[in-house]
């Protein structure tokens, strides 16, 4: 019985030899390989079919309005922001304000009332964000809270009737993702994630080239959020740009992955044009141990304080790595407590250029060989390309976007365009499944940082209609 299985086994492998032999090419080789040995991540993420009576909201278009009324919930650093910005837009009404804390409605009232503008409804208390969502004379629910609010708020705005957008990330979790997504094919609603660095100068410039063709077809992209924010999370002075009862450090002391992934995931993704022609369809992540917030934490309030004997869940560096339904790669990082330079990356490689923005911009074509290396191009010919490939966006409100202010300008264009689309009932140049996809990372990074980097699949928020179409698209009447 043995050796005739063993003749049986040599039998096999034979015939495996021959028929790979006999294959015409090295590709048929390869999608046998890949037939017989199928992909399994480790951990896979449910996707619920769709809801009978709904169907995507891919280039969702609604009604025009020709003002839209907002209403802000959350009025502190970026709340406040967003208010004076809004001042400066004259085809939307700061109608409602609505925040737990007096001093910060105060200071939003002061904002309005120095712009000349009229005094907006106040909303407070433990349930006043669910009265401005109520209101039937809002168009518009704008949430600038912290990151566990974002979610049932948009959801509740948009079950009233009300167009949403919250600050990033959009979700804490998968099952929060699918929320926002299935309230949005129910109840026709925009929801965006104000994802505002898909609105710097350089990365629409980058787009722009991309898009064109400059960068040949681009196989591999690198985002991050490097931002040292411990003096920001072990604030305790609410007056002076302190995180809301400390919100964001507890974030970082129970959770161990890529919290705070849309900064610099969310421009490249457009650049790969996800869910419009390419699908993400699974990562991997790690997560180095923590050091850096209990150091800071032992310097700053002492070795025997409450804060330097805590536990901090979160790595001080996440690395996430995505491959794409194409066969293109993404590289996305998280670190908020490293005395590192601010960088988001933003580096584009294709199989004719290069283009990186941080820690300097620069950009390498394939024409531009010299001495057995390519050399970035030179800085004049770097301010040359940056003009020529300008986005029409930026062309058109650039200038005043740098004179209103909020990160260079990025801010007020992503506000300006958001009431244009709405103004003139446009698809919103982000939607609901960029919010999810881009957010969902969070989780998912924290699923395979705990299962030692092991795969992890990443859901479908489309539910297969990313196919329908071919690339993003900025729309303009």
């Amino acid at each position: 019985m043995y050796l005739f299985n063993k003749s049986w086994a040599l039998l096999v492998l034979l015939t495996i030899i021959v028929t790979f032999s006999s294959c015409s090419s090295d590709n048929v080789i390869r999608e046998n390989i890949k037939k017989s040995i199928p992909f399994q991540p480790v951990t896979v993420f449910p996707e619920p079919p769709r809801p009978a009576g709904q169907k995507d909201a891919l280039e969702l278009r609604c009604a025009p309005i020709d003002t839209v009324h907002v209403g802000f919930i959350g009025l502190g650093n970026r709340g406040s922001g967003a208010i004076s910005r809004y001042t400066h837009l004259k085809r939307a009404k700061i109608t409602a304000i609505c925040d737990l804390v007096p001093w910060k409605i105060d200071r939003a009232k002061k904002i309005i009332s120095d712009a000349g503008l009229p005094e907006p409804k106040v909303y407070s208390g433990k349930d006043g964000w669910k009265k401005l969502c109520e209101d039937k004379d809002i168009d518009l629910v704008y949430i600038i809270t912290d990151w566990s609010h974002h979610t049932p708020m948009a959801v509740y705005a948009m079950e009233h009737g009300k167009h949403a957008v919250s600050e990033v990330p959009a979700a804490v979790t998968i099952d929060e993702c699918w929320q926002l997504v299935n309230t949005v094919e129910k109840t026709r609603k925009h929801f965006m994630q104000l994802e505002n660095c898909v609105y710097d100068y350089f990365e629409m410039a980058e787009h722009r080239m991309a898009e064109e063709g400059v960068f040949g077809e681009v196989i591999h992209v690198e985002g991050s959020y490097i931002h040292d924010l411990r003096g920001h999370n072990f604030n305790t002075d609410e007056h002076n740009r302190g995180y809301w009862k400390m919100w964001r450090l507890e974030q970082n002391a129970k959770r161990n992955g890529n919290l705070y992934p849309t900064h610099g995931f969310g421009p490249l993704a457009h650049i790969l044009n996800i869910h419009r022609g390419d699908r993400m369809e699974y990562v991997v992540s790690l997560s180095t141990n923590q050091f850096g917030m209990t150091e800071y934490a032992k310097a700053k309030f002492g070795e025997d304080s409450e804060y330097a004997k805590r536990e901090y869940k979160e790595g001080d560096m996440n690395t996430s790595l995505i491959r794409t339904a194409k066969g293109k790669t993404m590289l996305i990082q998280h670190d908020v407590t490293s005395p590192r330079p601010y960088s988001r990356i933003q580096l584009v490689s294709g199989t004719k250029g290069y283009a990186c923005k941080y820690p300097i911009q620069e950009i390498v074509l394939d024409n531009d060989y010299h001495s057995g290396h390519h050399k970035p191009v030179s800085p004049e010919k770097l301010d040359s390309l940056l003009k020529k490939y300008e986005h029409p966006i930026v062309t058109e409100i650039g200038e005043e976007a740098k004179k209103v202010g909020g990160h260079g300008g990025m801010d007020f264009i992503m506000d300006y365009r958001l009431i244009y689309c709405l103004n003139n009932g446009l698809p919103l140049d982000q939607d609901v499944y960029d919010a999810a996809e881009w957010s969902a990372l969070a989780q998912l990074s924290e699923t395979s940082v705990a299962n030692h980097g092991m795969p992890v699949k990443y859901p479908d928020f489309t539910r297969g209609a990313w196919k329908k179409l071919k690339k993003v698209s900025y729309y303009h009447k």
